[in-house]
């Protein structure tokens, strides 16, 4: 896998350069100061992977992130944690607050990793072929698999696909998450940002930014943040503690 680095901090830029060379194998095809010069190499080099600040002069990394090709990956690094949430509305795999901490640089790299792996098994091929009160088809390879909706820890939008989380595996396939929520039980899983759908029974905790599954922290979007609650704690949490 290979990476740029989008920055206009030089020091930040070597930093974290230094951390990727430690941390893992992938390769650091080039480092920018803004987002102009940066999107210039992207148009004529494939990369997997942008590692893009956010508080950058004339082109925020934010506007930046849009611009991207659907194939490109996106780890947000940036000082100010008032972006977390908007950073997942675009499908970024992670989001790493500066000073970038070693350990969770390489837990982030290690998911791009896999979604990389993922998107290069040809998703369009993968198709929802029907599904039941209790389970969708899932059609690859001219074999149709069957996944039962208790089994299904969360669901995740990237790009134009969604990722099913299932307890030992990943399953893609080519479907916008409002589609997708159409298909399975209402009363068994929840919105809670743009780009994440909960199953209810495995939620552990939360709070008023994020849903805790085992090890998966999920935003908790503001304008979904209501009826989660409404929901999930059925009048059990007052709404003046939203």
């Amino acid at each position: 896998m290979n990476c740029i680095i989008v920055d206009d901090e030089p020091l930040a830029r070597e930093e974290l350069q230094a951390l990727i060379n430690e941390v893992s194998d992938t390769e650091v095809s080039g480092k920018f100061s803004n987002a102009k010069s940066a999107l210039n190499f992207l148009n004529l080099n494939p990369i997997d992977l942008v590692f893009l600040d956010i508080e950058m002069p004339m082109v925020s990394g934010i506007e930046f992130a849009t611009q991207l090709a659907g194939s490109t990956l996106v780890i947000f690094t940036t000082a100010y944690p008032q972006y977390a949430l908007k950073s997942y509305e675009l499908d970024a795999i992670d989001y790493l607050l500066k000073p970038v901490d070693k350990s969770k640089l390489q837990k982030a790299i290690r998911k791009a990793e896999a979604y990389r792996a993922l998107l290069s098994e040809n998703p369009e091929n993968n198709t929802i072929e029907g599904n039941t009160q209790d389970f969708l088809l899932i059609k690859s390879d001219r074999r149709f698999y069957k996944i039962k909706f208790e089994d299904i820890r969360f669901v995740e939008g990237l790009k134009d696909y969604v990722v099913i989380h299932l307890a030992s595996q990943k399953l893609i396939t080519a479907m916008n998450l409002k589609t997708f929520h159409q298909k399975i039980p209402q009363h068994s899983f929840l919105r809670i940002s743009k780009s994440y759908i909960v199953n209810k029974h495995f939620i552990e905790s939360f709070d008023h930014h994020t849903v805790y599954l085992n090890e998966n922290e999920l935003p908790l979007g503001e304008i979904y943040k209501k009826d989660f609650f409404d929901t999930y704690s059925k009048g059990i949490i007052s709404p003046d503690k939203y």
